[in-house]
């Protein structure tokens, strides 16, 4: 009995921009149904194979295929049209229209003016903070609220392959639990999914299968397991978050900071106030007598 078709595969797939390269011999398949995970630190090449895999940048060597058909070299409304969705890293809304007006355009062009009303209701029930704001100006709405709308404008098509590129990042934790869980509903209903995805945890919350990239090669490639995947990066599973031991945005250097790239901020322990407010409470008291 055969398995799950195969909606996307990269196979020895090299790429960069002009002189530079950054991916080197990378292969992964994603089969119906299935969501994989693409982490990796920055600089990896996770955001190079997203672009690959949606026909925005041809590689320079390799096969990309989609359903069992070469796409290598097509344009990226080909992808489209053959149901390869591609939701970027960041904001892609009009801010100056409110959310309604964002939705209708993508969903008018593909579902007609008799079927809009449908699409609208499917991006609501997805996404209900959209369905309360629909009035309200893109631009005003929070950084998890205007992701929420890129992904509605994308999922309500239904495509055969989603790939979301760091779908959490800058955002509050309960809104990127909220955003996965929707994610978990499209992946039940067929949708595959090619997460790229800095938030360990997170991706593997959904993920059947994790390719790990590092320097444009593919590191580790299995089933999903974060101490299996910690360890074979970094040795250890003592890692709170990808990116450990770097230098945070106070500048700091201390050997005890470790940034966390869920939080935003560095980890480094802060001394303790109370005792020196002791301290020059005495010293008040001391020269007081």
């Amino acid at each position: 009995m055969s398995g799950p078709a195969v909606v996307l595969e990269l196979a020895d797939v090299h790429a960069g921009y002009r002189q530079f390269k950054s991916l080197f011999g990378v292969s992964l398949t994603v089969h119906e149904g299935e969501a994989v995970a693409l982490i990796g630190p920055n600089g990896a090449g996770k955001t190079t194979v997203a672009r690959v895999a949606s026909g925005l940048l041809t590689p320079t060597a390799g096969t990309v295929s989609v359903g069992g058909t070469d796409f290598t070299g097509k344009p990226a409304q080909v992808f489209a049209r053959a149901g390869i969705a591609h939701a970027p890293e960041g904001r892609s809304v009009f801010a100056s229209l409110n959310v309604e007006e964002n939705l209708t355009l993508p969903f008018r062009r593909c579902f007609g003016r008799a079927g809009l009303p449908a699409a609208l209701e499917r991006a609501y029930e997805l996404f209900p903070r959209l369905g309360e704001r629909r009035k309200q100006q893109a631009g005003s709405l929070s950084g998890g609220e205007q992701r929420m709308l890129t992904l509605a404008g994308v999922l309500v098509l239904e495509p055969k392959v989603l790939i979301a590129d760091e779908l959490s990042l800058g955002l509050a934790p309960i809104i990127t639990t909220e955003i996965y869980g929707v994610l978990e509903r499209i992946l039940a209903s067929g949708t595959a999914l090619l997460l790229v995805e800095q938030h360990i945890d997170m991706a593997l919350r959904v993920a059947g299968e994790v390719v790990v990239l590092e320097r444009g090669k593919v590191l580790h490639r299995g089933q999903p397991s974060r101490e299996e995947i910690l360890t074979s990066v970094f040795g250890t599973t003592e890692v709170e978050s990808w990116a450990p031991q770097r230098r945070c945005r106070s500048r700091c250097t201390a050997p005890s900071a470790t940034w966390s790239s869920s939080r935003a901020r560095c980890r480094r322990p802060t001394p303790a106030r109370s005792s020196s407010r002791s301290a020059t409470a005495a010293s008040a008291g001391a020269t007081s007598t």
